[in-house]
């Protein structure tokens, strides 16, 4: 166990519990020896890499043990593989910490450098500390532009914070959307048999661009209508009164909106918080109401 645990890189305390769980087959047995192999290394660095890709331990017993009832997890690791791949064409790109200060206005700023890592704009290079990783250019690309422009760090952060929020929502949707009318078939399985494992991977390749067209195209749609109603209001003597029932954006902080998510779910979080805003006016307005009735009675009483 102690040979397997230094070629697989897991401890042998991990093997142990992948052995209770059923996970790993028993050793072969040779006089007072138990014998580990190839088949154990193999079964190991599948587990590590189910693992590294999201799956429990309840669900990586399941497809292990399809697999060793002859079901097959070739499908089933290429849909994985599928799901996990990149979705953009884009590729990561690496800036020295000299370069970051320079395109953002040539003073360091370390908050705003924590702020970037937290949102995962920019990663640490291990053992770099002069520079750092750039998953997506064209996301710090926009940033640098708009701080060009005239927008504080602090206000691209936040902005980016409450995009975030609103497109994890519209992906949310999308994926709901998509597993119904489309992978259900492929799904009912678990887990699903090798060929519809491999059917819905191929599934996953030709809809994948379809969520980022979609959304580009609504976004010109709605940036057109916007933009053209920002400028007649800037433009106009007067400025157009609002309407009372059109919907307005509010913004909240995005803990806000976590807790909201976590609470009802992402499709819910609208409906949830205009209910809530309602209950409360409708709140106020009572106590309000009653608060105005009883200083009224207090005035009829006095003599």
């Amino acid at each position: 166990m102690e040979d397997l645990a230094h070629h697989s890189g897991a401890t042998v305390r991990t093997i142990r519990a992948y052995q209770d769980r059923g996970l790993l087959p028993r050793p072969e047995r040779r006089g007072r020896s138990n014998v580990y192999g190839d088949t154990h290394l193999a079964r190991l660095r599948q587990i590590a890499d189910l693992l590294d890709r999201g799956y429990t331990l309840a669900s990586i017993k399941e497809l292990l043990e399809a697999w060793d009832a002859g079901r097959g997890l070739g499908g089933v690791l290429g849909l994985v593989a599928e799901v996990d791949g990149p979705w953009t064409d884009e590729k990561a790109d690496r800036i020295s910490r000299e370069e970051l200060d320079a395109t953002f206005g040539g003073t360091p700023d370390e908050e705003a450098v924590r702020e970037a890592i937290e949102l995962g704009v920019l990663e640490p290079v291990p053992g770099r500390a002069d520079e750092f990783l750039v998953p997506s250019p064209q996301e710090l690309a926009v940033a640098a532009e708009l701080y060009e422009a005239g927008v504080p760090l602090s206000a691209i952060s936040g902005h980016l914070r409450e995009l975030r929020v609103q497109v994890e929502h519209i992906a949310s949707r999308f994926l709901e959307f998509t597993t119904e009318h489309v992978f259900a078939r492929y799904l009912e399985h678990r887990p699903p048999t090798d060929a519809d494992a491999a059917a819905a991977a191929t599934m996953v390749r030709r809809l994948r661009p379809l969520a980022q067209q979609t959304v580009d195209a609504e976004l010109a749609r709605a940036m057109r209508l916007f933009a053209t109603r920002h400028l007649q209001h800037h433009l106009s003597a007067e400025p157009p009164p609002v309407r009372d029932d059109e919907p307005r954006p509010v913004t909240l902080p995005s803990g806000t909106i976590r807790a909201v998510q976590r609470l009802v779910g992402a499709e819910n979080v609208a409906a949830f918080i205009a209910a809530a805003a309602e209950r409360e006016v409708q709140t106020r307005t009572l106590d309000t109401l009653a608060s105005n009735h009883h200083e009224g009675a207090q005035v009829g009483q006095v003599p």
